[in-house]
């Protein structure tokens, strides 16, 4: 009777544990990947169109998202330039642009894009001659204006024939609530090339 009891005990044990989510803990684990990178960039903060230009390729710098930014709190998207390209023509938050794309979320674990380019996870491996779009690989075209306030930010700063990797909190990206298969509160990395603007 005694062990017929202690099985009992052990299958309603088993019964209340749940099974742990990819997704648990959330919040708190975008919140300190964000950190890192934070720590690794530094005091390293980008205002000018001009300081972007000098900004030498391998560093993490950081933006300020304005549309995201509140009275409370200054928003920041962290970049690290992959490749330059000086003569490059820069867009405008009224224009569109082709670009090819890659988005991650902090596991590596790929959302969307249109080539197979650099995850959240590879920080430590960047190259900007690597994992390059192929020729079988087609840009998509964009809005600034109807892009994420993160990338719309980022993209701003940059000129055709770059390469980006961007690193942008869920308050620039979708908040609280997530888009589609992207949960709340995610933050989302790019592995970024802009191909041209698009001239309407």
């Amino acid at each position: 009777m005694l062990c017929l009891l202690a099985c009992l005990a052990f299958l309603a044990a088993c019964e209340e544990v749940s099974e742990v989510s990819e997704y648990d803990n959330w919040q708190l684990r975008n919140e300190a990947y964000l950190d890192s990178i934070a720590d690794l960039t530094g005091p390293v903060y980008i205002s000018t169109l001009e300081a972007a230009d000098a900004m030498e390729t391998g560093r993490l710098f950081a933006i300020l998202d304005n549309q995201a930014s509140t009275t409370d709190q200054d928003v920041y998207v962290y970049c690290k330039k992959l490749t330059a390209n000086p003569e490059g023509r820069r867009p405008l938050f009224t224009e569109s642009v082709s670009a090819f794309y890659y988005g991650t979320l902090i596991t590596g674990d790929s959302f969307d894009g249109n080539f197979e380019g650099y995850s959240a996870t590879d920080q430590s491996e960047l190259d900007g001659t690597q994992r390059l779009p192929s020729p079988f690989d087609e840009p998509s075209t964009f809005s600034l204006s109807g892009l994420t306030t993160g990338w719309a930010a980022a993209l701003q700063f940059m000129r055709t024939g770059e390469r980006w990797m961007l690193y942008v909190p869920y308050q620039a990206a979708y908040g609280t609530g997530g888009s589609g298969s992207i949960p709340g509160y995610s933050t989302l990395a790019f592995d970024l090339v802009l191909d041209e603007v698009v001239d309407e």
